[in-house]
């Protein structure tokens, strides 16, 4: 099963943390299903940024990006050339480590 890091983020994941997931599972539900609450607005329907992550490793193991992501994407707080939109980036064997930015898009947060 591959492996995700989480590089310490201040609100979702203080220490850092690295957490295994089937390949074929969206690295949104990964963290959803470990206890990182990563805000997901849309409910994981690629019609937000709110999940975007930035791969640091092993971006190209991922699922390939779609248009409706790269549009998406371009309105994501600290977009970098290794952004993508957790809820569609579908994971294989390969390892990956993510970072969870600092903010997001959203005025307001709602637990879900």
């Amino acid at each position: 099963m591959p492996v995700i890091k989480i590089l310490p983020h201040a609100e979702y994941c203080p220490e850092g943390r690295s957490i295994e997931a089937p390949a074929g599972t969206s690295v949104c539900e990964a963290l959803l299903e470990n206890g990182i609450e990563i805000e997901h607005a849309c409910e994981m329907s690629c019609a937000c940024t709110t999940c975007h992550v930035i791969v640091r490793e092993g971006f190209d193991s991922l699922g390939e990006l779609d248009e409706s992501e790269e549009d998406l994407l371009d309105r994501a707080w600290g977009l970098e050339p290794t952004s993508r939109l957790s809820c569609q980036a579908i994971l294989a064997a390969q390892d990956v480590t993510i970072e969870i930015p600092k903010y997001t898009i959203n005025h307001a947060r709602e637990k879900h």
